[in-house]
């Protein structure tokens, strides 16, 4: 069986050993990240994969939370330049979902899942009235899905280098529908 190696001084353990954070270490050497004294005490905390004493936990690690302005102590989500706890990262659109781990956008300050941000904000579609998210064409004062820039009356795609003329609903209509 292989001997254990400190994570504080990278020597083989071969006495006492503390195991804490999914690392060995020799109890002299399980220290605070931020003071550097050894914790001796039953309860430190972590930040970044390391113990940090309750002291300088207190005073130089702790965090607020962007929500609710109290004390994140437990799993944080650091995320847009702010702490938040797990609960109360969540979309700031009507679903409320936790987008702890989820990719979202930011509007204003807040978190958004994909699709709330869509329905909120995204420009919609001048054919079919939908949230662009990818690339979209401009023309007639509106932006399009590619697919849905098309002659109303003939429904045939117009290219992007092709002549149309608009209708008074500002729809497209092609050079051969044209009159």
């Amino acid at each position: 069986m292989e001997a254990a190696t400190c994570f504080g001084c990278k020597e083989e353990i071969k006495d006492k050993m503390l195991e804490a954070l999914d690392k060995s270490w020799h109890p002299e050497h399980f220290a605070c990240k931020e003071c550097k004294k050894r914790i001796a005490e039953n309860k430190f905390h972590e930040s970044e994969g390391l113990p940090v004493c309750s002291k300088c936990f207190e005073a130089k690690v702790q965090a607020i939370c962007a929500a609710c302005r109290k004390l994140v102590t437990e799993k944080v989500v650091k995320a847009m330049g702010k702490t938040w706890h797990l609960e109360h990262f969540i979309c700031g659109g009507p679903c409320k979902q936790q987008l702890s781990g989820k990719t979202f956008f930011e509007r204003n300050g807040k978190p958004y899942c994909t699709a709330d941000y869509e329905r909120l904000y995204a420009p919609k579609c001048g054919g079919c009235k939908k949230p662009i998210a990818e690339k979209a064409l401009s023309a007639l004062e509106s932006k399009w899905h590619k697919e849905c820039f098309k002659c109303k009356l003939c429904k045939e795609p117009i290219g992007v280098d092709a002549k149309f003329r608009a209708d008074k609903e500002k729809q497209p209509i092609c050079e051969k529908c044209g009159v």
